[in-house]
C-alpha cells in the first residue's frame, strides 16, 4: 500500500513476469477490452443522441425543457455523490486488493455488505430528496426564465434514480474487478432504449405541453431496467446476493474512507454544472429561457467522443492500474498511465478538431427538424458546442488522471485540485457570461478543464519521481494535433462543397454531415498511419489480429 511520504511507491526492482502478465499481454487485453467497451459505449451514446432529438422534437428547448434539464442534474448531482462513480472509485481498489491476495470470500462479503448499507442509506436520502424537492424548487421562479414548480414535480420522480444507481454502482463494480466490461458497457444501451420506447408511448398521456412528465417517468423505469441487467450479468462470476451485513468488516470503513474525498470531488464537479445550469436560467432575456437545455444538448453531443473514448480507456484501465498499485509496480503503472493518455490524445484531439469546424451543421443536422427547435436554440447550441470542443482532450486526461489517484487510493489529491477546478470554473463564467452569454459559460467550463489537466498532470509526474513518458507523450501529440488539424480542414471542405450543391434540407445535410465524417475519418487514419503514431499501430495490429480468420 501506498504510503504518506510515498505515495505512489517507490521504483520497483527488476522483476521476472512469473505471476503477473507481461507489459505486452497487458497492452494487449487493454486494447481489447477497450475496443469493446468502446464499441457498446458508441451504441450507448447513439441510441442517447437518438433519445434526446426525438425528445426535443416533443419537448423542445423552452422553459418546461430548461426545468427538466435542472431537475434531472439534482438525482444526478446525488447519486455521484453518493453512488455510482464515487461508490465505484472507492470500491473496485479494495475489492480487487483482496481478489490479488486470493481472498474471493471475503471479497463477495464485501460487496454483499456494501450493497445492503448503500440501500439502506439511500433510501433515506431518496425519501428526504423526495419531500424536499416539493419545497424548495417552488421558491426558484424565475418568471419567464425557469419554473420552479414543474422542476419540483420533475424532481420527485426522478430523485428514486439516486437509489437505484447506487445499488448498481456496487455491481458494476464488481464486475469491471473481474474485467466484465461488456454487459455493464451495453446496460446504458437498454436504458436508452427503454426511455425512448417509454417517451413515444406515455407523451400524450400528460396533456398538451406536458410531455416532460413522460420523460420522467421514462428515466425512472430505464434505470430500474439497467439495474436489473446489470445484476443477472453477476452469474458470468458465480456471483451470489445474499441478506448478510457484517457490520464489523473493517474494509467497509476504508471503503467509505476512500469515498469521502471522491464524494466531494465529484460533488465539486456536479456542483459546478448545477451551478452552469441555474446560471443558464440566468442568461438575457434575448436567449427565451433556452439557455439550460441548449447547454445540455451541446453537452450530450461534447459527450459523444468523450464517452466513447476517453471513458472507455479510464474504465478499462482502471482496474489494471489498481492491480499494478497493489502490485507496487511503479514502472507498470507509469507506461500504461501514459500510453492510455496518448490513446486518449490519438481519439479526442480529431474530435476536437472537427467539432469546432462542423457545431453548426451537427447541430442542424440533428435537431433542426422540429417546430420547437427554432434558429435560436440552433444558434445557442452551437455555440455551446464550439466552446465545449476546447476543453474535449483535456477533460478526457483529466478522467484518466483522476482514476490513477484513485487506484493509488490517494483520493484527496484530485479532490483538492477540483476545488481548484470549480473555483477557476466559476469565476471565469461569471465574469464572461454577461459580454459573451452562453459562450462565457462554456469558456469557464474549458479554462478549468485545462488548469485541472496541468495541475494533475504535474503532481503525478512529481509522484513517478519526475518522469512520466513527458517526452514521447508530446512528440506523439503534436503529430496527432497536426494529422487533427488537417483532418478538420478536409472534413469542414468537404462539407461546404455537398452544401453548396445540396443546401440545407435534412437530405442535404445528411449527406453533406456524413460525407465529411467519412472523408475526415479516413483522411485522419490514412495520415497517422503515414506518421508512425505507436498507439495507432497498436490499435491496427489489435484489430488486424481481430478480424483474421
Amino acid at each position: 500500500m501506498p504510503n504518506a511520504d510515498d505515495p505512489y511507491g517507490a521504483e520497483p526492482k527488476p522483476l521476472t513476469f512469473e505471476g503477473r502478465e507481461s507489459p505486452q499481454n497487458v497492452n494487449r487485453r487493454v486494447s481489447v477490452n477497450t475496443a469493446i467497451f468502446a464499441i457498446a459505449t458508441a451504441l450507448s451514446r447513439v441510441a442517447g443522441l437518438v433519445r434526446e432529438v426525438v425528445a426535443t422534437a416533443y419537448i423542445g428547448t423552452g422553459i418546461k425543457a430548461s426545468a427538466f434539464t435542472f431537475a434531472s442534474q439534482i438525482p444526478n448531482l446525488m447519486s455521484n455523490l453518493f453512488a455510482q462513480a464515487a461508490l465505484s472509485a472507492a470500491f473496485v481498489p479494495v475489492f480487487t486488493d483482496l481478489l490479488q491476495q486470493g481472498k474471493k470470500k471475503e471479497a463477495f462479503r464485501l460487496a454483499t455488505t456494501l450493497f445492503w448499507i448503500v440501500m439502506l442509506v439511500l433510501g433515506a436520502i431518496t425519501a428526504i430528496g423526495v419531500v424536499g424537492a416539493g419545497l424548495i424548487l417552488p421558491l426558484f421562479n424565475f418568471h419567464n426564465h425557469f419554473d420552479g414548480d414543474v422542476a419540483a414535480s420533475l424532481t420527485q420522480i426522478m430523485f428514486p434514480v439516486v437509489l437505484l444507481l447506487g445499488m448498481t454502482g456496487v455491481l458494476t463494480g464488481i464486475l469491471q474487478s473481474y474485467d466484465e466490461f461488456s454487459i455493464p458497457a451495453l446496460a446504458p444501451v437498454v436504458w436508452n432504449a427503454v426511455i425512448l420506447a417509454l417517451l413515444v408511448l406515455l407523451h400524450n398521456n400528460f396533456g398538451h405541453g406536458n410531455g416532460v412528465y413522460a420523460y420522467a417517468v421514462a428515466w425512472l423505469v430505464g434505470t430500474a431496467v439497467q439495474m436489473l441487467l446489470i445484476a443477472s450479468a453477476l452469474r458470468r462470476i458465480d456471483y451470489r446476493l445474499s441478506f448478510q451485513i457484517d457490520w464489523h468488516d473493517p474494509r467497509i470503513r476504508q471503503v467509505f474512507t476512500l469515498m469521502l474525498p471522491v464524494t466531494i470531488g465529484l460533488g465539486i464537479v456536479n456542483l459546478d454544472a448545477l451551478i452552469n445550469s441555474t446560471m443558464g436560467a440566468l442568461l438575457p432575456a434575448w436567449t427565451q429561457g433556452n439557455g439550460p437545455r441548449s447547454i445540455q444538448l451541446a453537452f450530450l453531443l461534447y459527450m459523444m467522443p468523450q464517452g466513447i473514448f476517453s471513458v472507455a480507456v479510464s474504465t478499462v484501465l482502471f482496474p489494471t492500474l489498481s492491480r499494478q498499485a497493489a502490485r507496487r509496480a511503479a514502472g507498470d503503472m507509469r507506461h500504461t498511465l501514459a500510453n492510455g493518455m496518448r490513446q486518449i490524445l490519438l481519439l479526442l484531439l480529431p474530435a476536437a478538431a472537427g467539432m469546432m469546424l462542423l457545431a453548426r451543421p451537427i447541430v442542424r443536422l440533428l435537431f433542426m427538424h422540429s417546430a420547437k427547435f427554432t434558429p435560436l436554440s440552433l444558434h445557442l447550441t452551437s455555440e455551446a458546442l464550439f466552446w465545449f470542443a476546447w476543453s474535449l482532450p483535456f477533460a478526457g486526461l483529466n478522467l484518466l488522471m483522476t482514476r490513477t489517484f484513485f487506484a493509488l487510493q490517494r483520493p484527496w489529491i484530485p479532490t483538492k485540485l477540483a476545488a481548484i477546478n470549480m473555483t477557476v470554473d466559476v469565476v471565469v463564467s461569471i465574469g464572461l457570461y454577461k459580454p459573451f452569454g452562453i459562450a462565457g459559460l462554456i469558456i469557464g467550463t474549458a479554462a478549468a478543464n485545462v488548469v485541472m489537466a496541468f495541475l494533475q498532470f504535474r503532481r503525478l509526474r512529481i509522484g513517478f519521481n519526475d518522469y512520466l513518458e513527458e517526452d514521447e507523450t508530446l512528440m506523439i501529440a503534436m503529430r496527432i494535433l497536426v494529422a487533427s488539424i488537417l483532418t478538420a480542414a478536409v472534413a469542414r471542405g468537404v462539407w461546404a462543397l455537398f452544401n453548396s450543391v445540396l443546401g440545407l434540407s435534412l437530405f442535404g445535410q445528411l449527406i453533406s454531415v456524413g460525407a465529411a465524417v467519412i472523408a475526415g475519418a479516413g483522411f485522419y487514419v490514412w495520415t497517422i498511419s503515414h506518421m508512425r503514431v505507436p498507439e495507432w499501430q497498436q490499435i491496427s495490429a489489435m484489430l488486424g489480429s481481430r478480424l483474421r480468420p
